[in-house]
């Protein structure tokens, strides 16, 4: 693998671009070693120092493992949604991401995987949600005593939604959201048999528009229940 010379004044982001692209590319395979720093450094007209350091950041980004020894070096990584899944994660366990930014991000998203999954369900897929729902509602008339295991309940519905879309981005997106999403619920959402009835209420709708292959009517209702619960969260 050849490199080339970096440009003057972002020599630090044109090793790491380089790098990057090598390895998006397949040019740089799983596995493979990169040219030690002393070749790198000749190659990139760059400091030893740069390459180090752009190495450790290609590194954090999970595309490179670095390995000490006299059998060491830096080797490429498979390249995985993982990090990405992990850095959203974080965001939102540490609440760094504001109510209303991640309700409007779910909005679209979820929105439109719903319309997905309304036109790509199965019967299969249909038993499913259906069988879902129908455990939340058992949790449901437990009351507030029920509340726990009906936000579990929410989760998966939702989960099985993106799934259920076919679409890999979207499924890896919201399954990230909603398996770290209760922290906001704990804090800003009221425990009370009222909220409870009008998510259960949502899921009703939502459910049936997917069922019955209604995509307009299943993002609408997606739409309208992440608007309404971002109301109820703001309202705290």
């Amino acid at each position: 693998m050849e490199f080339t010379k970096a440009k003057a004044g972002r020599v630090f982001q044109e090793v790491i671009a380089q790098i990057e692209d090598a390895i998006v590319s397949g040019e740089l395979k799983e596995g493979e070693r990169l040219p030690p720093e002393r070749d790198l450094t000749e190659m990139t007209g760059t400091s030893r120092g740069t390459v180090r350091e752009a190495l450790r950041v290609l590194e954090q980004k999970g595309l490179v493992v670095i390995k000490t020894g006299t059998a060491g070096g830096a080797f490429v990584r498979s390249v995985s949604p993982q990090k990405v899944s992990e850095s959203l994660a974080l965001l939102i366990r540490t609440q760094q991401v504001p109510m209303k930014d991640l309700a409007e991000f779910r909005e679209g998203v979820e929105g439109k995987a719903t319309s997905l999954a309304a036109k790509r369900a199965t019967r299969k897929d249909g038993e499913r949600l259906t069988n879902l729902l129908r455990e939340a509602r058992e949790f449901l008339d437990k009351g507030e005593q029920g509340w726990a295991d009906f936000i579990d309940i929410d989760n998966q519905i939702h989960m099985a939604i993106a799934e259920i879309s076919r679409n890999q981005l979207y499924k890896l997106v919201l399954e990230t959201v909603h398996d770290n999403i209760t922290l906001y619920y704990d804090r800003l959402l009221k425990k009370n048999m009222k909220v409870m009835k009008i998510n259960y209420q949502d899921l009703q709708i939502i459910i049936s528009a997917i069922v019955q292959k209604n995509p307009e009517e299943a993002q609408s209702g997606a739409e309208k229940h992440i608007k309404k619960f971002h109301r109820f969260m703001e309202e705290e």
